[in-house]
């Protein structure tokens, strides 16, 4: 391996055809590279689709109240209900692997109504109102002032956040935004924050125009009592929100009296199922690359063995001197080997080299985007352990491709081969 003399025999037997060699290792070489560009692709996209994802407590279910569809306790089929206050104290008691309880009221959206007025200005916008953990459920970032804290709801106090949207319809340029007015539906808050939403994509302007009040105001402003629209609900970490739900719509058709097999009753959406969804696409991404790579690496590959077969071939008197003068069929098969793998490391290593600068090309062009482009591609790379398992295939590759060959030119008597022309 480590003599002089072998090194100068591989590379004049690489370079007695030039053209050839270069065509040979091409195969390998756009096999590595396509195979490095999938794995950076997909890791991109996975990517660009968790940074939408991005502040949102994923291990969530979204839960509100439906009509039902089943007769209960002689009840009727088809009867409506709503969630109320102790309805989140029940699931907080009887579930205590809930992190957060969240109920949440709306009033009007921004394609309804006017329903806000400042001075002259009035406009449509979504009114919530929630508790303040909200803001670990949902992405949003506090750019003036604060959001809605506990003692806003323990005195229920008329104290609003609103988003960018909001300001950009009711207030003057560079006007003071904190601690001004604004009317929603006759009645003043005070505005205590201005928020801004992390949401990327179609939505995010939109989530820009909504305002966001404590519920408890909420429900004693706009005569909601004790109502309850819908709620959020997180788990702790160690525990999964997707196997505490059958559990948490028990609990929920318990209270109100819903059939135990009544599944349209009460409306769902769970969060962290649609994420592992995600996931779990994304795994299948990787291994469609990876298999895509592997194959049009191994075409490569069945390219260098043909080639080797025609170059042993081509060297059938030298291997008879050889073996004449003593050399061992050991001898003849490393020296054939050795030069396939030299041959598939070096192209695709180069290969390798090349999707490394493609790579770090399109990160630069995705640096330079803007903010608001949303583009959901982001950070394309592959790690250290893909360039160990290229390395791998790439060792792998040159013995297979040179088995055949080096065990072609071992099979050949001396006696037969000086006769060779």
């Amino acid at each position: 391996m480590f003599r002089k003399d072998n090194w100068e025999e591989i590379l004049q037997a690489l370079t007695a055809n030039v053209f050839r060699t270069i065509l040979t290792a091409f195969g390998v070489f756009w096999g590595v590279f396509i195979l490095v560009i999938l794995l950076a692709a997909g890791n991109g996209l996975e990517n660009g689709v968790k940074k939408g994802f991005d502040g949102i407590a994923t291990n969530t279910m979204f839960m509100w109240s439906q009509t039902t569809s089943k007769a209960y306790k002689g009840l009727p089929k088809v009867r409506r209900y709503d969630f109320r206050n102790s309805d989140v104290q029940s699931l907080k008691q009887a579930l205590p692997d809930l992190l957060y309880v969240s109920p949440r009221n709306q009033l009007g959206n921004f394609n309804g109504t006017n329903n806000v007025v400042r001075g002259t200005k009035t406009a449509a916008f979504t009114i919530y109102g929630d508790y303040p953990e909200l803001i670990k459920q949902q992405p949003m970032d506090i750019v003036q002032g604060r959001f809605i804290n506990q003692q806003d709801i323990n005195e229920k106090r008329k104290t609003a956040v609103i988003g960018k949207g909001v300001i950009a319809a009711l207030y003057a340029k560079e006007e003071e935004v904190i601690g001004t007015y604004i009317k929603i539906n006759g009645i003043n808050f005070m505005v205590t924050g201005v928020y801004k939403s992390k949401q990327q994509g179609g939505n995010a302007e939109e989530e820009q125009k909504n305002i966001f009040i404590p519920f408890t105001t909420f429900q004693q402003a706009f005569n909601y009592g004790d109502k309850v629209g819908w709620m959020a609900l997180t788990a702790k970490d160690e525990v999964s929100i997707t196997k505490l739900k059958p559990r948490i719509l028990e609990l929920i058709k318990n209270l109100h009296s819903i059939n135990p097999k009544d599944d349209r009753a009460v409306g769902n959406f769970d969060l962290y199922e649609e994420f592992n969804k995600v996931q779990s696409l994304f795994t299948i991404l990787k291994i469609i690359a990876y298999f895509v790579g592997t194959l049009v690496l191994l075409s490569g590959v069945i390219g260098i063995s043909n080639i080797m077969l025609i170059v042993v071939k081509e060297r059938t008197k030298e291997i008879g001197i050889r073996r004449a003068l003593g050399a061992t069929p050991g001898a003849i098969r490393s020296q054939i080997l050795t030069e396939s793998i030299f041959l598939t490391i070096i192209s695709g290593m180069l290969g390798i080299a090349v999707a490394t600068g493609v790579i770090m090309l399109l990160n630069v062009f995705l640096d330079s985007m803007p903010p608001e482009s949303n583009m959901m591609f982001a950070n394309p790379s592959v790690d250290l352990r893909v360039v160990f398992i290229a390395l791998l295939i790439l060792v792998g590759s040159g013995l297979l491709a040179g088995l055949i060959p080096a065990q072609t030119a071992i099979n050949v008597k001396p006696v037969d081969a000086l006769r060779a022309e």
